[in-house]
This record gives C-alpha cells, structure tokens and sequence, in this order.
C-alpha cells in the first residue's frame, strides 16, 4: 500500500472520529456507575468494564469500515488485517482508568492510524468535557472543529508544564521524581494529568507550554503526536533525537522551549545534587 492521499486521510478521521465519539458515549454511561475495577499485572494499572466496552466499540466500527487494516488496542493487543499492511490503528479506548475510577474527569478515547510507524491520523476525545480533537497529517489540528496552535511562550522559566509518573515508578530509581523537582523549581509549574493524550493536545491547543513522560506505550501517545505535530509543536526523545514509539520516553513542547526543556532534563540528575548539598 502506498502512502494515503490527503483524500484518504481525510477518510480515514473520520472513520476514527465517528469511533471515538461512540466509544466516549459508552465511558459516558458507565462514568460513576462502575462495578468492576481491578488491577492488572502492576499494581495501579486498572481496568474496568468501560475500557472494555469502548475498546469493543471501537474494534467493531474500524473492522466494518476498513477489514484491510490492522489493529492494536490496549487490551485486546494485536488484532489481525492484513498483516504486510503499513498501516496500524492504534487505540486506547480508556486512557486515564485510574482518573476515571476514581471519578477524576481527566480521562479520553484515544485513536491514530500509523504508516510505517508514523501517525497520520489522531483523534483524542474527552467525553467528560465534550472536547474532540482530530488531526490528519498536513491538514490542520482542530478542537470541536476550530483550528489550535501550540503556545508562544519562548522561555523555560516562563513556561507551565506537565508530565507522569509510569506505574513502575515504585520499582525503578528512574521514576521521574527527580526531575519533576528540577522543572517545578525551574517553571511557572508542573502540573500531572493523568492522561498522556490529554497531556499532548493540551500542548496542542497552547494550554501548556511542553510535556515529558517516560515509560508510556504506543497507544497512549500517538494520537495525540500527530495532532500536536499538525498544531505546530515538536515532539522528540529527551535528548532531542527522532522519536520512536517503542522508546517510551517522550518529550513534546510548543517548539520554542524544546532544547531548553531537552538540556534541563539532561542535566536535572546534576542540579538535584547540587541544590540538596546546599
């Protein structure tokens, strides 16, 4: 397959838009009426019957309006079309269960189509709010329809930020801990959502002004690089290299703080040191 024409990408959004909106209708239903949550194999890591029901929702629509096409849901892992495909649907039908468990309304639907590897494709919904955001490459990110751009802000110190903590924070040294100290010393603040593609289109739409993650998967962050990438931001490994999705490390601004942000983040291990010897 070749790669997909405007007219097809066009398509393909609204394929996923028409899948997130009804998947976000089912977290909807099932907001404040739960009664199944448990964990899965790491502890925090919650699931419930909603993930469940969008996740279905969502498999369903995409195998009748594209059988060719593979998917990749969270759950359900790795579905089957035509396996040689350069293309993947990427799917994260609840992403924040732990915010929506606990009532928290920072939670969304989670969409992108990959070619190659490369999201061409991102719809994000938050059903909560009733924020849709849609990107497809070289056409624009939207916020219920109306175009969104990244922040201006042009200085580290001037900037409000966001980040995660992966559920191994518990297990693992590299948790992040440190250099949320540095960046909250270093900013305007840094605030913890709970949803890495909410994260990411509230960059998108100049909400916050960068974001920086590591230990997330591919299927909370693409839909949310291609519509951040569209709204005029920059989204790369930590040290400012090509992302992959795989590495699990992500950092994403609105272009004029990234090597600020990048070296800060080299160098927080060092000025953690430093500030509690003082």
């Amino acid at each position: 397959m070749t790669y997909p024409t405007s007219e097809q990408r066009q398509t393909y959004l609204e394929i996923a838009t028409e899948a997130a909106l009804s998947a976000g209708a089912a977290l909807k239903h099932y907001y404040g009426n739960l009664q199944q949550v448990r964990e899965k194999d790491t502890p925090g890591d919650l699931i419930t019957e909603a993930d469940t029901a969008s996740e279905k929702i969502i498999i369903e629509l995409l195998q009748r309006q594209c059988p060719d096409l593979p998917i990749h849901a969270e759950e359900s892992g790795q579905i089957s079309g035509a396996i040689d495909s350069p293309f993947l649907w990427m799917i994260d039908p609840l992403d924040g269960t732990v915010n929506y468990a606990h009532g928290y309304p920072m939670f969304s639907v989670s969409i992108a189509l990959l070619y190659e590897e490369n999201p061409v494709v991102g719809v994000v919904y938050n059903p909560y709010r009733d924020e849709l955001f849609r990107a497809a490459e070289g056409a624009g990110a939207t916020l219920n329809r109306k175009p969104i751009h990244v922040s201006k802000t042009e200085k580290l110190q001037d900037s409000l930020l966001t980040t995660g903590f992966a559920y191994d924070r518990r297990q693992t040294k590299d948790n992040n801990y440190i250099e949320f100290c540095c960046l909250t010393h270093k900013t305007q603040g840094v605030r913890r959502g709970g949803s890495a593609a909410l994260d990411l289109t509230d960059v998108a739409c100049g909400r916050l002004d960068g974001y920086w993650e590591r230990g997330i998967q591919p299927w909370d962050m693409s839909a949310g690089i291609c519509i951040l990438r569209e709204a005029g931001g920059l989204v790369t490994a930590y040290d400012e290299s090509p992302l992959k999705l795989q590495n699990g490390r992500l950092l994403a601004t609105n272009h004029k703080i990234h090597s600020q942000l990048s070296q800060t983040l080299g160098s927080a291990k060092g000025w953690f040191m430093d500030y509690y010897k003082s």
